[in-house]
C-alpha cells in the first residue's frame, strides 16, 4: 500500500505536479512509515529475518521520500516535528489503514511524531515590526516615472513562437557572445576601509550605476557575485532590497552586508520572523520559509530583489519558484525599473530551458513570449526564426538584456589552476564482491526484460543485433519501476558503493592532510560522513563538519574553526549543505568521496575552494570504484559538463543532449550485458 502511494508521489514530483493532494499523500506516507517501523521493530511474532526484510522495504520507501523531498524541497516542511496533522491528512491516513485491512486507531491530539500539511494562506505571517513599519508609512506611492512609452508599431513577429528559438539560440549560436557590454568604471566605487574590487566586479557595479536594472550574473563560482550584488544595489539605490537565498548562506549574506555596505542595516528572516526589523534596508530570507512571508513581502515596497543560486527556481511548478516569480511580478508592478538580479555560477544544469524561470523573474519574458525591450530588439533584427542568421542575433539580444558571464581564466589570472583527478580504488572486500554481484543481478534482470519485450513484440521493425531503441525503452521501464522494487537499482547501488568507498576515501584524505595541509572532504550520504569522521578521530586528526541538520550558528562556528584553527586539518561536508555559498579557500585539496548526479553539483563543491583569494593550485580528488557502475556514472557526469560551456562560454565542445544519468547508466549496463552475451554466442 505504501509502496504504491509513494510511487504516485515520486511520479508527481518528477512531473513537477506537486498539488496539495500530493503533499498530503507525501506527509501521510512519511507518518505511516514511521509508525510501521516502530511496529515491525517490536513485533515479537516475526522472526529476525522477517523483521529485517520488512525494515528493508520500509527503508526503500523512505529513500523515495527523501529523493522526492530533495527534488522538491518545499516537501521538507511537512516533516517538521512541531507541525500538526491536517484534517485531510488524518482522513487519508485512516482510509489507507482501513484499505490495508488494519484497524485505524483514534489519534491522540498531541501525538509526539505528528507531521503537518498546512495550506499556504494559514501559514502566512506578518511580523510585528513589519506592521509597525507599514503603519508609520501607509502611503507607498508606486513609481512609474521611468516607464518607457510603447512603440505602437505593428508586431512583425506577433504570430511566431519565439521562446523555443530563443533557447535554441544558445545552442545553435554557441560561438556567440556571453556577456553584455559593460562600462569601464569611471570613478572608484566608495568602499569600506580594507575592501577592494577587482576590475570585473567594478564593471558590473558601474553598469548598475549607469542605469541598467536587470542582470543574470552568471560569473563562474568564486568570482565574488555577492559583493557585486550588494554594491550594485547601493549604486542603484535599490532599497529596501529583498535577497532570497539557500538556508545555508543566510548568515554569510548578513556578514557580507557588514563587509561591503556597512552603512546599510540588514535583517535575516528566520521561521515566522519574530526578530525581523521591518525598518531595515536589506531583508535576507531563505527559500524554505518564503511561503510564510510572501504576502507581506509583496506589499513592502521593495525597489530591488536578488535571487542567489537562481538555478534553484528552474522548476517552475515548484512552490519556491512560484513564490519568487510572484514577488518579482509584484515588485515590477509597483516600480517600473527595479533592480532585479539572478545570481548563479551554474545557470544550466540539465537543459537550455533552465533559463526560462530566471528570464521570467527578470521580466524579459512571460510564459509564452518575449516582453518589452527584448521583443523590440528581436523586431529590430528584421529576421524571423526561419532565417538562419536569426539565432546569432537573438542570442545577442538576450545577452544585452543583462547576461553577465565571466570566467576565472579571463578575469582573475591570479587565481591558480584547478584540476580534477580521478583516483580509482579497488573494492576487493566482501562489500565490493557483493556490489559486483548486485550489478550482475541487475544486468540479468534487464536482459530478461529485454528478451521478454523482444519475444512479445507484435509489431515494429526487426533489428539485426542489439535493438538500441528497445534497450532505451527497457531501461526507462526499469527506471520507472526501480523505486518500488525490492531488488537493487542504480540509486541503491551508488549508495552502497559510497559506503564501500568511505573508509578508503577518508584514508586518502587523512594522508593528504598530513602531507599537504587542510583538506575538504565532500560526501552525499550521512553514513559516509560518519565513517569519515570515525576514521579521522581514530587517527587523532581534528576535524569539523557541515551537515544539513546543523543550525546556522553551529555551521558557521565549524567553518570558522576549519579556516582559522591550524589544528583542524579536515572539514567533512555534505554536498547539499555545503555545496553553495561557503568559502573554504583555506584548503587547496578537495576529496569527493561520492559522485554527484550532476556536474553542476560537483563544480559548486570544488569552487568552495577555487575562488578569489586562493593562492595555491586546487586539486579535486574524485574517488572512483573500479569495475563497478561508478566508472560509467563518472563518464556520464563528465559528458554533461559542457552544457554551460556551449551555451554561455562559446565553447565548440560537442555535448550530448541532456540526460537522466540514472537512465543512461541503465542503458549502458544493459547494452554491455547484451554485447557480452552476443560475443559469447559467437565464441
Amino acid at each position: 500500500m505504501l509502496a504504491r502511494a509513494v510511487r504516485e508521489v515520486e511520479t508527481a514530483v518528477q512531473r513537477g505536479a506537486v498539488s496539495p493532494s500530493t503533499r498530503t499523500k507525501f506527509q501521510v506516507v512519511a507518518l505511516l512509515v514511521r509508525e510501521e517501523r516502530g511496529r515491525v521493530k517490536t513485533d515479537a511474532e516475526s522472526t529476525e529475518a522477517q523483521r529485517a526484510e520488512q525494515l528493508k522495504r520500509l527503508d526503500g520507501i523512505a529513500t523515495i521520500l527523501a529523493k522526492s523531498a530533495a527534488r522538491e524541497t518545499s516537501l521538507l516542511a511537512l516533516l517538521a516535528e512541531h507541525a500538526e496533522v491536517s484534517d485531510a491528512a488524518r482522513e487519508l491516513r485512516r482510509r489507507m489503514i482501513e484499505a490495508a485491512g488494519l484497524e485505524a486507531e483514534e489519534e491522540e491530539p498531541e501525538a509526539p511524531e505528528t507531521l503537518a500539511v498546512v495550506s499556504a494562506p494559514s501559514r502566512r505571517v506578518v511580523p510585528q515590526s513589519v506592521i509597525q513599519r507599514q503603519l508609520s508609512n501607509p502611503f507607498q506611492v508606486p513609481d512609474f516615472s521611468h516607464v518607457q512609452p510603447g512603440s505602437g508599431r505593428a508586431r512583425r513577429l506577433a504570430g511566431w513562437e519565439l521562446l523555443g528559438p530563443l533557447f535554441r539560440s544558445f545552442e545553435y549560436a554557441s560561438n556567440g557572445v556571453s556577456c553584455m557590454p559593460l562600462p569601464e568604471p569611471i570613478s572608484a566605487v566608495k568602499l569600506p576601509d580594507g575592501r577592494a574590487l577587482m576590475h570585473h566586479q567594478a564593471q558590473l557595479v558601474a553598469a548598475a550605476g549607469a542605469g541598467h536594472r536587470t542582470f543574470l550574473l552568471a560569473d563562474e563560482p568564486g568570482l565574488g557575485k555577492t559583493a557585486q550584488a550588494l554594491l550594485a544595489a547601493q549604486a542603484a539605490d535599490a532599497y529596501p532590497l529583498l535577497v532570497v537565498v539557500p538556508n545555508v548562506v543566510k548568515t554569510n549574506w548578513a556578514r557580507e552586508v557588514g563587509l561591503w555596505t556597512p552603512s546599510r542595516s540588514v535583517t535575516v528572516i528566520h521561521g515566522d520572523g519574530e526578530d525581523v526589523d521591518g525598518f531595515a534596508d536589506i531583508f535576507v530570507i531563505n527559500y524554505e520559509v518564503l511561503d510564510r512571508h510572501v504576502g507581506w513581502l509583496g506589499q513592502h515596497g521593495f525597489r530591488g530583489m536578488v535571487v542567489d543560486e537562481a538555478h534553484f527556481i528552474k522548476n517552475k511548478s515548484s512552490q519556491r519558484s512560484q513564490h519568487v516569480l510572484q514577488l518579482s511580478d509584484k515588485i515590477r508592478g509597483r516600480y517600473a525599473r527595479p533592480l532585479l538580479m539572478a545570481l548563479t555560477g551554474t545557470p544550466l544544469i540539465n537543459d537550455i530551458e533552465d533559463f526560462q524561470a530566471i528570464w521570467e523573474f527578470l521580466g524579459w519574458i512571460d510564459e509564452k513570449k518575449p516582453l518589452g525591450a527584448l521583443m523590440d530588439a528581436l523586431e529590430d533584427t528584421g529576421l524571423t526564426p526561419a532565417d538562419p542568421s536569426f539565432y546569432g542575433n537573438a542570442r545577442r539580444a538576450v545577452v544585452d538584456m543583462g547576461i553577465v558571464r565571466r570566467r576565472k581564466i579571463d578575469v582573475a589570472a591570479d587565481i591558480p589552476a584547478r584540476r580534477i583527478a580521478d583516483l580509482p580504488v579497488e573494492l576487493d572486500d566482501e562489500a565490493g564482491r557483493s556490489i559486483r554481484e548486485a550489478e550482475r543481478e541487475l544486468a540479468r534482470r534487464l536482459v530478461e526484460r529485454y528478451e521478454m519485450a523482444l519475444a512479445t513484440r507484435k509489431e515494429g521493425r526487426v533489428v539485426e543485433g542489439i535493438d538500441h531503441e528497445l534497450v532505451r525503452r527497457v531501461a526507462t521501464w526499469e527506471r520507472e519501476d526501480m523505486d518500488t522494487s525490492t531488488g537493487e537499482n542504480v540509486f541503491s547501488m551508488m549508495r552502497r558503493i559510497g559506503r564501500a568507498k568511505a573508509g578508503l576515501a577518508a584514508d586518502y584524505a587523512a594522508q593528504l592532510a598530513r602531507s599537504v595541509g587542510k583538506v575538504v572532504f565532500f560526501a552525499k550520504h550521512i553514513e559516509v560522513m560518519d565513517v569519515a569522521e570515525q576514521t579521522f578521530a581514530a587517527r587523532g586528526m581534528r576535524y569539523s563538519s557541515i551537515r544539513g541538520d546543523q543550525t546556522t550558528t553551529v555551521r558557521q562556528r565549524n567553518i570558522d574553526a576549519f579556516v582559522n584553527d591550524p589544528e583542524v586539518a579536515v572539514i567533512v561536508c555534505s554536498l547539499t549543505a555545503a555545496g553553495v555559498g561557503v568559502n573554504l579557500q583555506a584548503a587547496s585539496n578537495v576529496v569527493l568521496a561520492e559522485l554527484s548526479w550532476t556536474d553542476a553539483e560537483q563544480t559548486q563543491a570544488i569552487d568552495r575552494v577555487h575562488r578569489i583569494g586562493q593562492e595555491e593550485p586546487v586539486t579535486a580528488w574524485r574517488i572512483i570504484a573500479s569495475q563497478t557502475i561508478d566508472t560509467r556514472v563518472a563518464e556520464l557526469i563528465d559528458s554533461k559538463a559542457g552544457l554551460a560551456a556551449v551555451a554561455l562560454d562559446g565553447s565548440d565542445e560537442e555535448v550530448g543532449s541532456s540526460v537522466d544519468i540514472q537512465l543512461e547508466a541503465l542503458v549502458a549496463l544493459l547494452t554491455r550485458a547484451l554485447t557480452e552475451a552476443q560475443e559469447q554466442t559467437l565464441i
